[in-house]
C-alpha cells in the first residue's frame, strides 16, 4: 500500500504566464511615507528652489551647480546611487537650453568621480531614462542616475527574494557625499 506521502499529487511548475505571489518585507516605518500627504507639483522643482542646510538635508541635495543640482536617490539601487537634475524642468534633452545642457553635464562630470573616490565602486552606470515608459519614474524632469557597482553586488537576496539590503543609512550616505563634493 503506498503510503500517505506518496499519494500526494506532484506540485506543479508554475507556468511561465502566472506570475509568483508577492513576497512581504514588513516595514512600518513606510505607514508616515504612505499616511503623508503627496506634494503637488514636480518634486525636483522643490528640490532646486529651497535652499539652506535644512532643506538640503531634508531634500538630500550634496551638491549645486548655477543650472543643476545632485540629489541623493531616496529609494537607491546602491548605497551612493545620486542623480543629477538640471534646475529647469524639461522632460527631453533638447528642451534645455546649451547653457542648462552644458551645465548638467558639467554637474555629471562633477558628480561620477565623487562617487567613485568616496564608495571606491568597481563601476558606475550612469544614464537617464526618458520618458515612462522608458522607466522614468518622474518623467516631465529629466535627471541622470548614477550608480556605484560592486563586482558580486547582485547578491541572493535580490535573486531570491526581489529585495535590496542598503548597508549604509541615508543620513550617512548624505554627509560623505556632500564632504566628497566640498573636498572636489
Amino acid at each position: 500500500m503506498p503510503s500517505p506521502r506518496s499519494r500526494r499529487r506532484p506540485a506543479r511548475a508554475r507556468s511561465a504566464s502566472i506570475p509568483a505571489p508577492p513576497k512581504r518585507l514588513w516595514a512600518p516605518w513606510r505607514m508616515e511615507f504612505i499616511r503623508a500627504g503627496k506634494p503637488q507639483g514636480c518634486i525636483f522643482c522643490r528640490f532646486a528652489a529651497e535652499e539652506g542646510e535644512e532643506a538640503e538635508r531634508r531634500n538630500l541635495v550634496v551638491h549645486r551647480s548655477a543650472r543643476s543640482f545632485t540629489v541623493l536617490n531616496r529609494y537607491p539601487y546602491t548605497s551612493g546611487h545620486v542623480m543629477v537634475i538640471p534646475r529647469a524642468h524639461a522632460g527631453e534633452l533638447e528642451a534645455l537650453s546649451p547653457d542648462e545642457f552644458q551645465d548638467l553635464h558639467a554637474e555629471l562630470r562633477l558628480a561620477a568621480p565623487t562617487i567613485r573616490r568616496v564608495y571606491r565602486p568597481d563601476g558606475l552606470n550612469v544614464g537617464m531614462n526618458l520618458g515612462r515608459v522608458a522607466g522614468a519614474g518622474i518623467a516631465d524632469h529629466l535627471h541622470y542616475h548614477v550608480v556605484p557597482r560592486w563586482t558580486g553586488d547582485t547578491n541572493f537576496m535580490p535573486v531570491l527574494s526581489d529585495t535590496r539590503v542598503m548597508v549604509e543609512h541615508l543620513d550617512e550616505s548624505w554627509q560623505k557625499i556632500r564632504a566628497g563634493f566640498d573636498s572636489a
